[in-house]
């Protein structure tokens, strides 16, 4: 790191941030979007000059320009950045820029910050990445003898005035990331996640836009907090014209009170921004594919035993599933619920880890042994931060159930949380989930999380312990990831309700719903993969009767929707016929032989003009081939139906389209679809403006499509 003067340009990934630390105690980030390309130091100081407002009537002396840490005491109105006391004193801060350190690249820059009198420094961090990610966190020193509490602090991310419209994500369990739109008026738009997780509620972006904007085109701006634990998202528009994004952790009272040398740092803060929701959502997915511990080789086609079997274990009755889902080429067989001491129901054995020899008189190991000779990994569900009160754990440690009071909080599920930043604990959950690894030929861990949390305190003390515990679990991961290199472990919280950028530096994917209704899946999975790329997105096919709407699907529609995400199976297949077994193994050789384009090619959403149509794909890097879904998901006004774009492919490219899966004669149509007759050649550009006619579908029909190069 070297020092530079008080106007900074950090850049990459197509990305600029433009600092001024000349006007104010803390810097101002005067800009952040489009790469700005080379700008001298006199071109940085006219655009901060030009960002600086003039004094008006009724308002201060000196305008209060958005610092990095919004403050009071510089004459900032708005929420502050920072929130905190010393009981009850020393609730205003004056940081005041020490130092400005930027490496040799200008993508990362370091400024450490001081209230001598409060006490306090600050070491704010930003980093323009190479996707043009823009990644924020705030470390807080207490320097001096008296407790400081903190209240509040995150970091902020100013976006242009012109941004008219805020995007975020609200839901339910098995109905996670429904999108929901707000004008962005003058004041603040607050989305608070208080459940000890995300939750299913959660918003995964908060997204500011020109108004109308969509996946394909319009200026938008997001932030996403990586954090597993309750978070604020805010967007706030002052009457003073400064609008931003803040996002960070929401404290508990008491939950950060720092003695003297104590640092409270942030969660990392992450921005990104675009020309439509696809290339926000390419800048997380590339960023999620460089670190050094993603996932690399292809990503195995999962059978999760749940729906199949509940709790009914049979080592037989399994063991013919495995043997039916190896047929149906299945790479990786997951026990769910129901194999440990106890577990006969959900209401006892949460917290007993160890093999229910009533259910398994040999143990697992008969069963991993089959699966493991038909050529399958095995795979395992736990819920290791959950007890029953029916259970040998609750009895013999009943302290170590979180709890704000006395008494224990509301159940949820029959069951309860355990403090696992309570040592003792942490230590026998290590224990036990290390043993079951060390004891069996296991590369997966289902980890499950199935209740919010409630009055989430430490049962010694009463106090808050949201944070300690979210801190507690990535050690936990980490240290079993240690022990178990090759362990994969899916992030799993009642469907959805635990995704974010946290538990995926722990993790290898996330189960996005529990619902594996392909309608209800189609609008989850393309708001989750604002953040999450494909190959880290858990995507099942199901039954043909949906166990949670009771929706009756056709398989197309099933193993299309699961097709771009990391695909999978929940069903009985001991209940299919050898042709519908037969149905099932095309659909996943045909995903086998896609999964490489899929895992790695740009994700991307069309903007249909009929509601009733969705439209999504995946384009090589190189632009040489493409894959997409049509969905006809309700019945449409205009019949038969328009045509459909398809976005992201190489404008000058010729691709030679045919339909893979999915049949269009089985639709209502009364005549053929002349361009699906036989392969048909057209430019990316022709296909990305002029596009295709529809096909004549039912509504719950899907075609896929191949985009392959054209003979010249």
């Amino acid at each position: 790191m070297q020092r530079r003067s008080e106007l900074l340009h950090l850049r990459n990934g197509g990305t600029s941030v433009i600092l001024d630390a000349r006007h104010a105690p803390l810097p101002a980030m005067v800009f952040w979007g489009a790469d700005q390309g080379d700008l001298g130091e006199a071109e940085l100081a006219a655009m901060g000059t030009a960002a600086l407002p003039q004094r008006v009537s009724g308002g201060l002396d000196q305008p209060a320009p958005l610092t990095l840490i919004p403050q009071e005491s510089s004459g900032w109105l708005g929420t502050p950045g920072l929130a905190g006391h010393r009981e009850g004193r020393w609730f205003s801060t004056k940081l005041v820029t020490e130092s400005i350190e930027v490496d040799a690249a200008s993508t990362r820059a370091v400024i450490s910050a001081a209230d001598a009198a409060a006490g306090l420094a600050a070491t704010i961090t930003l980093e323009v990445t190479a996707s043009g990610l823009l990644r924020q966190r705030i470390a807080l020193e207490n320097r001096v003898a008296e407790p400081y509490s903190v209240a509040a602090l995150a970091p902020t991310f100013p976006v242009p005035g012109d941004l008219g419209e805020l995007l975020d994500t609200t839901g339910r369990h098995l109905r996670e990331r429904s999108p929901q739109r707000h004008a962005f008026t003058i004041g603040t738009h607050l989305r608070e996640s208080r459940r000890g997780r995300p939750g299913a509620d959660a918003s995964l972006v908060l997204a500011a836009g020109r108004t109308g904007f969509g996946f394909e085109r319009g200026l938008v701006h997001a932030v996403h907090v990586a954090w597993s634990g309750n978070h604020r998202l805010a967007a706030e528009r002052t009457p003073t014209a400064e609008s931003f994004l803040s996002a960070g952790e929401l404290l508990g009272p008491g939950e950060i009170v720092l003695a003297e040398g104590e640092t409270y740092t942030t969660p990392w803060a992450i921005g990104s921004w675009g020309d439509g929701l696809n290339e926000v959502a390419r800048r997380f997915h590339d960023e999620l594919r460089a670190r050094p511990q993603h996932p690399r080789r292809p990503r195995p086609v999962t059978l999760n035993t749940w729906e199949a079997v509940y709790f009914d274990h049979d080592l037989d009755t399994l063991a013919t599933l495995a043997e039916r889902a190896a047929a149906a080429g299945v790479e990786r067989f997951v026990l769910d619920d129901g194999w440990f001491r106890g577990r006969r129901d959900d209401t006892a054995g949460l917290g007993d880890w160890e093999v229910d020899d009533t259910v398994w008189p040999s143990g697992l190991g008969p069963l991993i042994e089959r699966v493991r000779g038909l050529g399958m990994e095995f795979g395992l569900w736990v819920e290791p931060e959950m007890v029953n009160l029916d259970s040998e754990l609750a009895r013999a440690h009943p302290d170590w159930i979180l709890r704000g009071r006395d008494e224990l909080p509301v159940p949820a599920r029959q069951q309860y949380v355990l403090d696992l930043a309570n040592e003792g604990a942490w230590a026998h959950l290590l224990e036990r989930l290390d043993a079951l690894l060390a004891e069996h030929d296991i590369a997966y861990l289902k980890w499950d999380h199935n209740r919010d949390l409630l009055e989430a305190g430490a049962a010694d003390s009463g106090r808050a312990r949201v944070h300690d515990n979210v801190e507690a679990l990535y050690r936990l991961l980490a240290e079993l990831k240690r022990r178990h290199p090759a362990l994969e472990i899916e992030s799993c919280a009642s469907g959805g309700a635990r995704v974010d950028l946290g538990i995926l530096e722990h993790t290898d994917r996330v189960w996005t719903s529990d619902t594996l209704d392909p309608v209800e899946r189609l609008q989850i999975q393309r708001y989750t993969s604002l953040v999450v790329p494909p190959e880290m997105m858990g995507a099942h096919l199901t039954s043909p009767t949906v166990h949670s709407t009771g929706r009756r699907v056709s398989l197309d529609l099933s193993a299309g929707v699961a097709m771009l995400g990391h695909l999978g199976i929940e069903w009985d297949l001991t209940a299919l016929d050898d042709d519908g077994l037969a149905e099932v193994a095309r659909w996943v050789d045909l995903h086998k032989r896609h999964r490489a384009l899929i895992h790695s090619g740009v994700l991307v959403h069309g903007d249909t003009a009929d509601a009733t149509t969705d439209v999504r794909g995946v384009v090589a890097r190189d632009g040489a081939s493409a894959l997409f879904t049509f969905t006809q998901v309700a019945t449409s006004v205009t019949y038969p139906p328009g045509r459909f774009t398809l976005p992201g492919l190489a404008a000058d490219r010729r691709y030679a389209v045919r339909i893979a899966a999915g049949s269009v004669a089985d639709g209502p149509g009364q005549s053929p679809l002349p361009w699906a007759e036989r392969p048909t050649t057209l430019t990316g550009r022709q296909l990305g403006t002029a596009g295709l006619q529809a096909p004549v579908l039912f509504p719950a029909q899907l075609v896929l499509l191949e985009l392959f190069p054209a003979l010249e």
